[in-house]
């Protein structure tokens, strides 16, 4: 099989990133990104994906923590969608439920290179320490657009703001982890349509 990793340099006004990512991972992540609350749940997401991804990450989070986040978002969109290639013989769908103490979250994923977001989570605190929790939403979108995936985020329930975030990035691992997975049954591109 031909590697499928892919990586990125990004450098605007707000934001330098240099990024990479190999699908085919062991679960073996270097993030640094100036956002403390960030680079947690992007461990947490390689650990579970077994994707291996290298973030080195600059942004003017002085003024906050949003284009930073954002930028992040776009780029491991990017380098997502371009290291999974033709797509063909993946198994294209992939979902996981996963509990954190009192929160349950759910992420349903079709690699349908249709972008969209279906974001069904309430966040009762504002803030995780110094991170926006609306950033959450912002960095799965751009996600999503730039990954040219369907993702939809469903919390069942939660009351401890840390622990839904920490299960959202753990479950949308796992669940493109299992949407990445090569499958011998698939011949070709996995849609009737001959493409995705």
């Amino acid at each position: 099989m031909t590697s499928r990793s892919s990586s990125i340099e990004r450098k605007t006004k707000e934001t330098d990133i240099r990024l990479n990512m190999d699908l085919d991972g062991e679960g073996n992540g270097s993030i640094s990104t100036g956002v403390p609350f960030l680079t947690h749940m992007l461990d947490l997401f390689t650990k579970h994906g077994h994707f291996d991804v290298t973030i080195d990450a600059n942004g003017d989070t002085d003024v906050d923590d949003h284009h930073t986040t954002e930028d992040i978002g776009i780029c491991l969109g990017h380098v997502f969608q371009e290291a999974l290639g033709d797509k063909k013989g993946i198994r294209r769908y992939g979902q996981a439920l996963v509990p954190m103490d009192d929160a349950l979250a759910q992420v349903v994923v079709d690699l349908s290179n249709r972008p969209h977001l279906e974001y069904r989570a309430h966040l009762p605190a504002a803030s995780i320490g110094t991170f926006d929790t609306e950033l959450v939403h912002e960095f799965l979108w751009k996600f999503a657009v730039e990954a040219r995936i369907n993702l939809h985020v469903i919390v069942h329930y939660g009351h401890n703001t840390h622990h839904i975030v920490e299960a959202v990035f753990k479950a949308l691992g796992r669940a493109l982890d299992e949407a990445v997975q090569m499958d011998d049954r698939v011949k070709g591109v996995p849609s009737t349509k001959g493409m995705l």
